[in-house]
């Protein structure tokens, strides 16, 4: 088993260097992976090839449009991936996702709010800030709701999260009634979920929170794993689980909410990731975690890239291709699931 674990290891460091040399080289201004790796070479201050040219026109697309547009991808997916790998093992349920406690509802509520409002034509991180908040808001909502005596018992918690997305879904209607036609649009590029035009000011947006809450996932791994078993379980061996619980519920929320603040709404991510590596690497989190992580960036940065080579002179946003990837997939557990049932 440990060899397996190493070679899936390999095959993650070498899809990590694939995928950003892919995103890297490709758009609409072509480049090759030659070239990508000249312009790598030379920001390291290693020797590069005489004969590999490099205008100052496409170091400036390297610099300020891709770079920061591969690493907001990748930061992404990798937070959504390790969200969603918490919740199903909080939830016990390979159908969980980020969005399954409020946390796309509430983003999207303080994004329609703000694009409602004017504030994001203000100021580009408005809208941001407006669905962070919301989607914080949103999860203490439903953790209030679920929350008795010190507990948070599983189910009542999904309950919750269900009512407070249906609730936070009525609010974000109610809003797009009163939106003009140039504000629709607005928020159906947010809904679609993308990273076009990311700078460097959305890369240190994200990238505190993202590897904070990244890195106490994976400090709380073990946890993670003896909270899998049930809640008789945890407490047979001394563990608090309403604290523990709350603890991983309010990373995971706080990693989804930077993710989907800076990107939009995206899908798929954290359900599919969680449960490929789990067949692969099987369901201890100490490994787990980790294997999501990186498979939930590649997957992200895959998907981006994709979108902008697949149709000459148009680009497909990354929520549309994770949605015609992860469709299948979403199908195949379904069908899986509802087999084993029987």
């Amino acid at each position: 088993m440990t060899y397996h674990r190493k070679l899936v290891a390999g095959i993650l460091a070498a899809l990590v260097v694939f995928t950003f040399a892919f995103s890297l080289s490709a758009g609409q201004y072509d480049l090759s992976f030659v070239q990508v790796a000249a312009w790598f070479c030379h920001q390291l201050g290693l020797p590069v090839l005489e004969d590999v040219q490099i205008s100052a026109q496409q170091e400036a697309v390297l610099m300020f449009i891709r770079s920061p547009r591969t690493l907001v991808g990748f930061m992404v997916g990798a937070g959504l991936a390790a969200s969603g790998t918490i919740l199903q093992g909080l939830f016990s349920n390979p159908l969980a996702d980020p969005g399954i406690i409020g946390v796309s509802s509430g983003a999207t509520v303080g994004a329609v709010l703000a694009i409602t409002l004017g504030v994001n034509a203000v100021n580009m991180f408005a809208m941001p800030a407006f669905a962070f908040v919301g989607a914080i808001a949103a999860v203490l909502i439903t953790i209030g709701l679920a929350s008795r005596n010190g507990r948070i018992p599983v189910l009542t918690l999904l309950l919750s999260g269900v009512v407070v997305g249906m609730l936070l879904g009525a609010i974000t209607a109610a809003m797009l009634v009163v939106m003009d036609e140039y504000k629709l649009q607005q928020y159906l590029f947010w809904t679609v979920g993308s990273l076009d035009y990311r700078r460097w000011e959305h890369v240190l947006m994200g990238i505190g929170p993202i590897t904070l809450g990244i890195g106490i996932m994976l400090l709380m791994a073990r946890h993670l794993n003896i909270l899998a078993l049930g809640e008789a379980e945890a407490k047979a061996v001394g563990m608090p689980v309403g604290r523990y619980r709350l603890i991983l519920l309010l990373v995971s929320a706080m990693t989804t909410a930077t993710s989907v603040c800076i990107s939009g709404s995206i899908g798929f991510v954290g359900l599919i990731i969680p449960h490929m590596m789990r067949m692969l690497v099987g369901p201890n989190h100490k490994y787990l975690l980790p294997a999501s992580i990186v498979a939930g960036g590649v997957f992200l940065l895959f998907c981006d890239s994709l979108g902008r080579v697949l149709i000459e002179k148009h680009e497909v946003n990354v929520g549309i291709m994770t949605a015609f990837l992860g469709t299948p997939y979403f199908l195949y557990l379904i069908r899986k699931n509802s087999n084993l049932d029987k």
